[in-house]
């Protein structure tokens, strides 16, 4: 069985920074994409960033040269380097993984996080 677990959310003051981890653990052959989507109060889920296997990355652009995403492959973890947050960041962000597990047919299959709660607030 495969499982996502997010960590690293939490309340933070504008300009202020937070890393998210997204670890993924089970029986997974293999990761292809990362990413995070977000979804804030009475709007639509967004994407916000993704990085494939070979680090290639893509950022909404409220979020470019602020956010920064990384994955670890030895580990199963992505990483959102969250840097000068402003209160737009607010929402519950969820990370997924596009993965291949043993138990897997056919193309890769899309997990999600839990959800994490980014509150930038002063």
């Amino acid at each position: 069985q495969v499982q996502l677990v997010e960590s690293g959310g939490g309340l933070v003051q504008p300009g202020g920074s937070l890393r998210l981890s997204c670890a993924a653990s089970g029986s997974i052959v293999s990761i292809y994409a990362m990413g995070w989507y977000r979804q804030a109060p009475g709007k639509q889920r967004e994407l916000v960033t993704e990085i494939t296997s070979d680090g290639r990355t893509n950022y909404a652009d409220s979020v470019k040269g602020r956010f920064t995403i990384s994955r670890d492959n030895a580990k199963n973890t992505g990483y959102l380097q969250m840097n000068s947050l402003k209160p737009e960041d607010t929402a519950v962000y969820y990370c997924y993984a596009d993965l291949r597990a043993v138990t897997t047919r056919g193309p890769a299959t899309r997990y999600w996080g839990q959800g994490t709660q980014v509150t930038v607030s002063s």
